[in-house]
């Protein structure tokens, strides 16, 4: 059953989807009310709490909020009608609705009219209220003169009537339409009478205009009598049921409505119109009097036919006159907004002019339907009818002579009022440059330029794309076009021009792969280009997407509009950040107008939608459309129509900010080329700085308290802007105070530019600050003055980097023929990641190489200026091209800023706070002097309210989380502050409802790319302060355990992704110093803080709180595993490390933290053990630990499918679970030593197939896996090894936020190579027995026990092998290495050793040739050569890298050996260097190359054999100064001017093919790798290098052009 005819306590799901959706609300959220089982009763109860629970927004709540308390409100007025009726009376009502009023004389009560006699008649009335009111059939009596009057105003009704009453049987057949419509008067309950009234305008006298429309339930005017004649009175009817009846009866009813009102007009000689489809009595309370509903019109004719009753009823002598003053109808849509039913007002004018009605009079016998004879009657006495106020009553006969004698006034009044309305009336034109101005600008001098604009546009005529100068100027953030040529000849083709832009179609708008906000935001290029959306296909694409008509468009692409509008009102632009424009520039159609209705509904209004159209009648075709959503005379006050397009062009663009100054770029030739628009765009990954910038602000529209604003938003924490500079430069404020720093970076960009410094392509010139202390103004100070010199700009490090690199490329080259001569680009990168830069700084390298551009010349300098607590350390880490900025000034600075603050006191109306933070630099921001500000600033302030409670939470996320900020949306959204504010600015809005504290606190800063604005607390220190003093009584956990559960900060959709990533940091995020931290922190600083300060079991419930928070966040779950096994809750931290690992099983970092559960719980209950396990304890410990090595094992095998990270934590973890499992085996009674005290029984249970008596049993589900435990360890180590052996730096974890690093395993990640020498010899320990190798002097075990003394001794693997050479006592490592030499058999060749320990065995021979030359232990090389042949014989075989390491080596040409070119020994090392590279492909993954800088281990030295192999320890030793020194000195390139390093190493003669380098070996050319890709000179030239030994093959180093050819090698 239909909800409008049941109570609204019997509402259902169903009924209450059904009211949701006719008052308008989002589908999404009818959907989720109907899943939540909302009611009718429930609809009473309904709160904005659970209507916010469910996500929906403030303005659609709004709206069912007022909608629903309207329609309780109405119910409560009207008793009983909410109850539904009984059946007898909805029986009755029926019969009412069909007799239906045939004349308007019985409106007002009391009143009567003159007509022919009339017999009784049956009166339908109506009693009580509403619509669901009891109604009656009454019989009345005749009154005396013949009359009857309806009790509500209805008209008379007799036999003879045109709508007279009808039979039982049309009773029925009028019950059943009623049925089928929904009833029309119950329809008008819930719709209209709870709506609020608007008004609508009458159609244009005498107007045909077919875009002219009425809105359904719109109210019109009350009727209306005479006012000047020329302007025409109003009478309504319904027709509500004659429109259902046949055409007879129809045509009666029209012809007797419309001939009684037009001779009423035409005898008083004024204008008149009659509307049918307009509600007339006002006494029925389901509708409004004068309100819109319309008629179905089935057949036209049938209305315009009705006249030809004007022969029938008009004398002979009117009739012609009656034709031409009664016009023919007029059918005036009526539209209603997400309807396809059409209905119509049909509107006849009467004009009784004068030149025809002049001294007429009418008088009518008007027709009649006669029920019992099925006919239409025409009245036998012709009656006189006039105007009396808004009713035609007849004369009266007693008046009927003055009435004619007065004719001759009325036509005198007629001719001068017609005569008057001819007159030309020059009024005086509306000023549409002020509105224009006013609508743009918000009464401002100049347009906002932060604001973002929208354009719904359709067609552009040709002749006007000569005047769209100004959208070329605008903020342009997407477009919807309608037109769909218009890439081919439309004003896409023409702006695409100026601009950078992406095309797409609307259902590219869709998110169907459901990225995430920002994923769809970079897959759209949003921000990027202008977005140009073709919302009715392209006529040139040649894809699917064509253009088709009105209704396939609603069909097919609607439902793509909804979303594309939602998409970006809801989740990328926040309210008052955009306006929409809607330019119609030629005939508007159905689909621009749905356009505007969505707008309209997703913004709440018309506040951010303007409309400008050149054409009136297309302005209002689209106006009288849209009126369906909003009135037109909001429409007409936001529309500028009838200005032509050129004088719209010229207007606005005079209200620009700027002019249209081209910009400039410095060239080469020390002039300067201009940097179009488009081709800045296009580098849409760079602020690009130009010579001239800000030179085409308009100064003169500066106000000087904008100006003060402006420097004063510096001073009080902002970022600087250019602007600054600029107004500085033009006198108009002070001089921006330049710090000691400044000079410091310029000095040593004049030395990387002028110096005698070996210069390099791609430089870095390093910045560390305190936070505050004015690190970014110095950059900027920089790149400022160097604009003119160098090409400067700042990179934007939200893009990838490829796309900066090809960016920054593209800048460099612009407008350069030569690319060698190219000005040097000086490009800020700030608060980067270390792993960007390296990036970035080596694609920029190969882009310079692949362009051929001279290695000596410098193309980029990267100004990477980051924040650090500590900037004077890192400044000493890199003192060559690292500047630190501290808060301490020095005493020149002193002075400046002291002189700078006197000038600010001395302005009118200065108050401190206007520039807080340059008063607490100047005084340095001491601790005590923060304290006390903030102590002073939080005097009285309201702990409760809810600005405060947001300054809690800003200063909790600025104070734990480096450079975080709250968008002033979600602001907003906290502080309950409503969409779409009327009239008023929206920062002002927000800080009017700010407390005066927090007012002074909080800065609100700009995003570049997107404009949108975010709050942040001043500086960290000061939100440091505030946290403290706010806390008071109340803990930092329970602060942070308010903040999860304020729903609205996290389900507000604007920004969330960037929120919920600052609460991630603030649970997960560990300080690192490699980051500038002060110390690397095993949780985050926040966490850490509640264990300290507080107790662990508030920081782990609020982990917890912010797990069920985050969507389950596996990496909380992780981060609860840890925290738990670090306070000893083992149980707990299984079952985290449990669920971590159930949602994300494939992890290598969480099941790494599996491992480390289990290796902490077994290392915590060996270390409490006070005596010896029992069994039972012994087999409890070890299946920890197995379970341990096992959960490490996982994680190496996740590890090796990451192409993103390397993460080798789950060898080390195996490696020390194992190793102390070793440890506690080794404790057992059941593993006594022997009296030499080793280990022999351990050693025998483990290597061999013996197994104790005593633990046979007890242990046998551990014995195969104990068994394994020593092959498991050693291959761990050897994998770490290889691993080692690979990469320069030591630390070579990845994902510093989830791997497994603590303050216990610092050693692993800072110096891994020591790590892997004292587990190896820890490991070794446990498998050495003299004892057991005196038993059995020849089988496999002795084998492997005297590989583990080798072991032991730090012969075991390649990279302990070679850290031999870094002991300072080289006789200690001599010694080592000839007792590792001893344990191999004297003849090797004869006893074939494994494939590893041959490895170590050649390996030991070279490392010892390089420490003791002349050592008795050494073999010759060619002996070593031809131990080697195995790696390359086998070729079925993969060894191991370093066994393609060592061919390198010893087959590399010898001066003394390889006198002759020998094929074999070329494809030996040709295939090796192959192989390793192969090798060194699959171990090189997709991370960053500051995590895999490969490693040199030897250099080719002057000399032969062993001899001209030479260790880089060896070159490190002959380099002088500090380890930082001697790191800068490997990093210029200063090591080769050493005299002591050129007498030692030897240079290689090469030459290069189009920036590839090329050596011979023993007669064919081999390809190798140089160092640095800008070394390499551009062209064919013949070189001189070093050579050294990676294990990714042979490297270049020092490479130079060779100056005397003769001694080339080819």
């Amino acid at each position: 059953m239909d909800h409008r005819t049941l109570p609204l306590a019997e509402w259902n799901e169903s009924h209450v989807r059904c009211w949701l959706e006719s008052i308008g609300i989002k589908k999404e959220y009818v959907d989720k009310l109907y899943e939540e089982e909302v009611t009718g009763p429930v609809l009473k109860e309904l709160e904005e709490g659970f209507l916010k629970s469910i996500g929906m927004k403030g303005g659609q709540i709004h709206i069912l909020t007022r909608k629903r308390n309207e329609l309780l409100e109405h119910l409560h007025k009207n008793t009983g009608l909410d109850l539904a009726p009984a059946n007898d009376s909805s029986k009755k009502a029926s019969e009412a609705l069909v007799c239906e009023s045939t004349n308007n004389a019985g409106k007002k009560k009391g009143k009567s009219r003159n007509s022919a006699p009339h017999t009784t008649s049956s009166i339908l009335t109506r009693e009580g209220v509403g619509d669901l009111g009891t109604i009656s059939v009454t019989k009345l009596e005749d009154a005396s003169n013949s009359q009857v009057t309806h009790p509500s105003g209805a008209s008379e009704i007799d036999a003879s009537s045109p709508a007279g009453c009808i039979s039982k049987k049309d009773i029925g057949k009028t019950e059943a339409t009623l049925d089928r419509t929904g009833g029309r008067k119950s329809r008008s309950l819930h719709e209209n009478t709870a709506e609020a009234i608007t008004l609508s305008k009458f159609r244009p006298f005498r107007s045909e205009d077919i875009n002219f429309k009425y809105v359904k339930n719109n109210v019109l005017g009350p009727e209306t009598g005479i006012t000047d004649l020329v302007t025409p009175c109003h009478e309504y009817k319904s027709l509500a049921i004659a429109a259902e009846l046949d055409r007879q009866r129809l045509q009666a009813k029209l012809a007797y409505e419309i001939i009684r009102f037009a001779s009423a007009c035409m005898n008083v000689r004024t204008n008149g119109t009659i509307h049918f489809g307009v509600m007339d009595r006002d006494e029925d309370k389901g509708w409004k009097h004068g309100q819109i509903a319309g008629v179905k019109v089935r057949d036209r004719d049938a209305y315009v036919d009705a006249l030809d009753y004007i022969e029938r009823c008009f004398d002979q002598a009117e009739r012609e006159a009656a034709r031409h003053c009664i016009h023919p109808p007029i059918f005036v849509e009526v539209i209603q907004k997400d309807s396809q039913e059409q209905t119509f007002v049909v509107e006849v004018d009467i004009e009784p002019s004068s030149s025809i009605a002049n001294g007429r009079v009418f008088q009518v016998r008007l027709p009649r339907f006669n029920q019992d004879s099925n006919k239409v009657i025409i009245e036998k006495h012709p009656v006189f009818y006039q105007r009396v106020g808004a009713n035609s009553e007849p004369v009266k006969t007693e008046e009927l002579v003055p009435f004619i004698k007065g004719l001759q006034e009325k036509d005198a009044r007629r001719e001068k009022a017609e005569s008057s309305s001819r007159e030309d009336h020059y009024g005086i034109s509306q000023d549409l440059g002020r509105k224009l101005s006013i609508l743009l600008t918000d009464g401002k001098n100049y347009i906002n330029d932060s604001l973002w604009y929208i354009l719904v546009t359709n067609r552009c005529k040709k002749e006007d794309l000569k005047h769209i100068n100004f959208l070329m100027r605008m903020n342009i953030f997407c477009v919807f076009d309608f037109d769909e040529d218009s890439n081919v000849s439309g004003l896409y083709a023409q702006f695409k021009e100026y601009h950078a832009t992406s095309s797409h179609f609307l259902h590219d708008y869709c998110n169907e792969n459901k990225m995430t906000t920002t994923q769809f935001q970079k897959h759209l290029c949003l921000f990027d280009h202008t977005s140009w959306i073709f919302c009715n296909g392209r006529s040139d694409y040649h894809g699917s997407e064509k253009p088709c008509d009105e209704n396939t468009w609603i069909r097919t692409k609607k439902k793509y509009l909804k979303k594309a509008i939602s998409f970006i009102c809801d989740e990328i632009l926040p309210k008052g950040s955009f306006v929409v424009l809607f330019l119609l520039l030629s005939p508007v159609e159905k689909p621009i107008v749905d356009t505007f209705q969505e707008f309209y509904t997703e913004m709440n209004g018309m506040e951010y939608i303007m409309c400008i159209a050149e054409s009136r009648e297309d302005y209002e075709k689209w106006a009288n459309l849209a009126q369906a959503s909003c009135n037109i005379e909001t429409l007409e006050q936001k529309s500028i129509v009838g200005m032509k397009l050129s004088h719209v062009d010229a207007t606005i663009q005079t209200m620009m900010s700027s002019t249209t100054c081209a910009r400039h770029l410095p060239v080469s030739t020390r002039g300067l080329c201009v940097l179009p628009t488009l081709e800045e765009e296009k580098m849409f990954s760079l602020e690009i700085l130009c010579v001239n910038q800000c030179d085409d602000i308009k100064l003169d529209l500066l106000t000087a308290s904008e100006i003060q604003e402006i420097e004063q938003t510096f001073y009080q924490g902002r970022r600087i802007c250019w602007k600054n500079f600029w107004l500085a430069e033009k006198g108009k404020c002070g001089e921006v105070i330049e710090r000691e720093a400044c000079k410091d970076v310029s000095k040593i960009l004049d030395e990387m530019l002028l110096g005698t410094r070996i210069r390099y392509s791609v430089t870095k010139v390093k910045i560390f600050h305190h936070p505050g202390s004015g690190g970014s103004t110095i950059a900027r100070q920089v790149l400022w003055k160097r604009k003119k010199e160098l090409r400067c700009a700042i990179v934007k490090s939200s893009y990838p980097v490829a796309t900066v690199c090809q960016h920054a490329v593209n800048f460099r080259k612009y407008e350069e023929k030569d690319t060698n001569h190219c000005p040097p680009v000086l490009l800020l990168i700030e608060d980067y990641d270390e792993d960007f830069v390296d990036e970035l700084k080596n694609d920029l390298l190969d882009a310079m190489a692949v362009s051929k551009v001279h290695s000596s010349r410098t193309c980029f300098i990267l100004m990477c200026c980051k924040r650090s607590n500590d900037p004077e350390k890192r400044c000493k880490d890199s003192p060559l091209d690292t500047v630190a900025v501290t808060h301490k000034l020095t005493d020149h600075e002193k002075s400046l800023f002291k002189t700078k603050l006197e000038r600010f006191t001395k302005q009118k109306d200065f108050k401190p706070e206007f520039i807080l933070t340059f008063v607490l630099m100047c005084e340095e921001f001491k601790e005590t002097y923060v304290r006390e500000f903030v102590q002073h600033l939080l005097q009285g302030i309201d702990l409760s309210s809810r600005d405060t409670s947001l300054m809690r939470y800003v200063a909790l996320l600025n104070f734990y989380v480096h450079n975080s900020y709250v968008s002033l949306s979600h602001c907003e959204a906290f502080l309950g502050l409503g969409a779409y504010t009327e009239k008023r600015a929206r920062e002002h809005d927000f800080r009017s409802h700010l407390s005066e504290q927090a007012r002074v606190i909080f800065i609100e800063l700009r995003e570049d790319i997107t404009y949108l604005s975010s709050v942040q607390i001043i500086h960290y220190l000061v939100a440091k302060e505030i946290l403290q003093q706010l806390s008071g009584d109340l803990p930092q956990s329970q602060i942070a355990m308010s903040l999860l559960q304020e729903k609205v900060l996290f389900q507000h959709r604007f920004g969330r992704e960037e929120f919920i990533k600052f609460i991630r940091d603030l649970f997960i995020r560990r300080d690192k110093k490699s980051r500038g931290d002060n110390t690397d922190s095993l949780f985050s600083p926040f966490i850490e803080h509640v264990c300290s300060f507080e107790d662990c079991e508030k920081a782990i419930a609020v982990l917890k709180a912010a797990y069920e928070c985050l969507g389950k966040d596996a990496f909380f779950a992780q981060q609860l595993a840890r925290l738990h096994y670090n306070h000893d809750k083992f149980e707990d931290a299984e079952y985290w490390a449990g669920v971590a690992k159930s949602h994300l099983p494939n992890d290598s970092f969480i099941l790494d933290t599996e491992g480390q559960v289990y290796r902490r719980w077994f290392s915590f209950t060996v270390d409490k053990m006070t005596e010896e396990a029992t069994p039972e304890e012994a087999i409890q410990k070890i299946e920890i630990a197995l379970k341990a090595m096992k959960c490490f094992r996982a994680a190496q095998q996740a590890a090796k499918l990451e192409i993103d990270t390397m993460n080798n934590a789950g060898y080390f973890g195996e490696v020390e679970v194992g190793c102390r499992l070793l440890k506690f085996l080794s404790t057992l009674e059941v593993f006594p030593r022997n009296t030499e005290r080793e280990h022999s029984e351990l050693v025998r249970y483990l290597i061999s197939d013996y197994i104790p008596e005593s633990i046979k049993k007890s242990w046998g589900k551990l014995h195969s896996r104990l068994k394994g435990l020593r092959q498991n360890i050693y291959n761990a180590l050897e994998w770490i090894s290889e691993d080692l052996s690979y990469f320069q730096t030591d630390k070579n974890q990845e994902k510093d936020d989830e791997a497994e690093v603590g303050q216990e395993r610092e050693e692993q990640v800072y110096n891994p190579r020591k790590w892997l020498k004292r587990q190896s010899e820890a490991y070794a320990k446990f498998f050495i027995s003299k004892s057991l190798v005196e038993e059995n002097n020849t089988g496999p075990e002795t084998q492997l026990l005297r590989r583990m003394n080798i072991y032991r001794n730090g012969g075991g693997n390649v990279t302990t092998i070679l850290s031999l050479l870094s002991d300072t006592k080289e006789k200690r490592s001599v010694q080592k290495l000839e007792t590792i030499i001893n344990f191999y058999a004297e003849d090797p060749l004869r006893e074939r050793l494994e494939d590893i320990d041959l490895i170590n065995y050649i390996l030991s021979h070279i490392t010892l040739a390089c420490v003791s030359p002349g050592s008795s232990k050494l073999l010759p090389i060619q002996k070593l050569r031809e131990l080697s042949k195995r790696f390359f014989k086998q070729r079925r075989t993969t060894f191991p890298a370093s066994a393609y390491f060592l061919l390198t080596l010893l087959y590399w040409p010898d001066e003394a050996l390889d006198i002759e070119p020998n094929p074999d020994k070329d494809d030996i090392l040709i295939s090796a260097l192959q192989t390793m590279k192969h090798l060194n492909d699959i171990k090189m993954k997709n991370v960053a190359p500051r995590k895999k800088r490969i490693y040199t281990h030897f250099f080719l030295g002057k000399g032969y054999g062993l001899g001209k192999i030479v260790h880089k320890t060896r070159i490190d030793k002959l380099i002088s100064g500090s380890l930082d020194e001697r790191r800068m000195k490997w990093l210029h390139g200063d090591v080769w001017n050493i005299g002591k390093i050129r007498e030692v190493l030897k240079r290689v003669s090469g030459w290069t093919e189009d920036r590839k380098v090329f050596i011979r070996g023993h007669g064919r050319p081999i390809h190798i790798l140089p160092l640095h890709y800008d070394s390499v000179p551009p062209g064919s030239e013949n070189v001189t290098l070093y050579l050294g030994f990676s294990f990714n093959g042979l490297v270049a180093y020092n490479i130079e052009v060779e100056k005397d050819k003769t001694h080339m090698r080819k």
